[in-house]
């Protein structure tokens, strides 16, 4: 009996791996892999359909052949056809390549300097996009979109960079603000992840300084010896440099600085006055200033009591006796005239007293006094009021008409200051003979004829000097018993010896006062 054996042969099928439809992101290594199944000995060829390069490699072993691309470029976007002839059996399948590039986040260009008040553009880019006519791009300043572009209508055969630009006004309250571009590639038919990209930058906007203004602790006035600090406060971006100084001070500040801080650690009295804060921004090259008036309180301060043109003056000149001091709060200034037990208060013009002219009773001690609510203090000063002799009174005693043998008392007064000294001297006399006073009196003892003439009475001090003149008239004789008659003329004698001597120490002295020095030699030459 005989069997029969059927052996099953595979009818020739071919296929493409992946199949219909593919999606690629350019740059990356893609593979078509056409096979076969029922044919030994498969011949393969490869094709775009429209007969466009293949833009890849073949390669063919027995049942398959594959078409690499490495890398995908935007040439490989075709439809792609495997021929497969078995036997005079021909077989085609084609797989259409659809490509994409979206690679990288966008980048966020700016201005080079972002000043507030200027004008800033910020520039959005997204390189190598493709197809670029699906992409969107969109600029938001925080969730508000500044500005938004799609590129519908591009053709695009290549990966592009495209970007998209916004211009705006900067102001303060965008310091801080975040601008984000976001990036969108949206393709319906093709499956990928990411299809939205987004950067963000926060803005750094230079601006200022603004709104300067100093703070002071515990407050812009203070104690002596307390502490105080003062504080620059500003707006700025970058931060300010800070440069203090004190208005009018030639000096540079003392004080401990540190920042933006000025330390006074013990406050003295002298540190009163307008401290100034300069602040200055080193990119917007803008500066501001702030000022703040520093008072230190103190008691009386730099008291001073002045007499001009001296406290010592000439009757009938003018003086002016000046009070002044420093002090916070203000001092008030009480002037006074004191002469013993007798205090007279005097008005004054911003602490100055003036009297036009000086009489002998404006002398004596003036003193000032400066108080406020934390002291008080005085000085005081003499003024000397000079004044030369007059109101001269002469008395001649018993009169200026005596007998020979009587004695003549000369009394004189006058007024001045400081004391006269007064010197009485006969007129056209041989021999110059200068009679001294004692407290303001003369002495002509034993006078004779030869005494009657004209004498000149001589008053003075530093300021001046008033003469007055006298006229003695010496007649007849004294009748007197004879045994007195030998005393009178040994007293005449001693008299007629004694007082030119007495009169050349007074005509010395004198001279002295006038020239500061006197010599012996020439109180020896005067002739008696």
């Amino acid at each position: 009996m005989r069997r029969w054996v059927f052996c099953s042969v595979k009818a020739f099928e071919m296929e493409i791996i992946p199949a219909d439809r593919v999606v690629a992101r350019i740059g990356e290594i893609l593979i078509l892999t056409c096979n076969t199944t029922g044919c030994a000995l498969p011949k393969f060829s490869w094709r775009t359909q429209m007969d466009y390069p293949l833009g890849g490699k073949v390669y063919n072993n027995k049942t398959y052949s594959t078409l690499t691309m490495n890398p995908v470029s935007a040439e490989n976007s075709n439809d792609y056809l495997c021929t497969v002839i078995c036997n005079k059996e021909k077989k085609e399948k084609s797989v259409k390549v659809e490509l994409y590039s979206f690679p990288s986040n966008p980048v966020i260009e700016t201005s080079t300097s972002l000043v507030v008040g200027e004008t800033t553009t910020v520039i959005c880019k997204i390189h190598d996009v493709f197809p670029s006519e699906h992409l969107e791009l969109l600029l938001k300043k925080d969730e508000y979109i500044l500005h938004s572009k799609t590129f519908e209508g591009d053709v695009s055969t290549k990966t592009e960079t495209k970007a998209v630009a916004y211009s705006f006004n900067l102001t303060t309250e965008d310091n801080g603000k975040e601008i984000t571009c976001v990036a969108r590639l949206q393709i319906d038919s093709m499956d990928f992840e990411p299809k939205e990209r987004s950067t963000s930058l926060k803005l750094n906007a230079h601006f200022g300084p603004q709104n300067t203004f100093i703070n002071t602790f515990p407050g812009n006035s203070s104690m002596e010896g307390h502490s105080l600090k003062l504080t620059c406060v500003t707006e700025s971006n970058p931060p300010a440099k800070v440069f203090w100084r004190k208005h009018l001070a030639k000096e540079n500040i003392q004080h401990f600085v540190k920042n933006n801080v000025l330390s006074i650690p013990h406050a003295h009295f002298t540190d009163s006055g307008q401290y100034i804060c300069e602040v200055i921004n080193p990119i917007t090259n803008k500066t501001e200033k702030a000022t703040m008036n520093i008072v230190i309180q103190a008691p009386p301060k730099n008291t001073s009591l002045t007499v001009f043109p001296s406290s010592s003056v000439r009757e009938g000149e003018s003086v002016t006796i000046s009070c002044a001091a420093a002090g916070v709060p203000a001092v008030q200034i009480i002037l006074e005239k004191k002469i013993g037990d007798v205090i007279t208060a005097l008005e004054t013009e911003d602490g100055k007293y003036t009297i036009d002219k000086a009489q002998l009773k404006d002398a004596g001690k003036y003193q000032c006094t400066f108080t406020n609510k934390f002291g008080n203090r005085s000085l005081d000063v003499e003024l000397d009021v000079k004044v030369p002799p007059q109101n001269i009174t002469v008395l001649v005693y018993p009169s200026e008409n005596v007998k020979e043998g009587e004695n003549i008392t000369i009394m004189c007064s006058t007024y001045s200051n400081p004391p006269s000294q007064m010197i009485l001297r006969k007129v056209n006399q041989e021999k110059k003979i200068i009679l001294p006073a004692i407290n303001g009196t003369f002495m002509l003892y034993n006078v004779t004829k030869n005494d009657t003439g004209r004498y000149l009475l001589d008053v003075f001090n530093e300021v001046g000097n008033n003469v007055k003149v006298i006229e003695i008239a010496v007649v007849g004789k004294l009748e007197k018993p004879d045994q007195i008659m030998p005393l009178i003329i040994a007293f005449s004698c001693v008299a007629a010896v004694a007082v030119p001597v007495v009169a050349i120490l007074i005509y010395v002295s004198r001279k002295a006062k006038i020239n500061g020095s006197y010599s012996l030699v020439k109180a020896l030459r005067l002739k008696v």
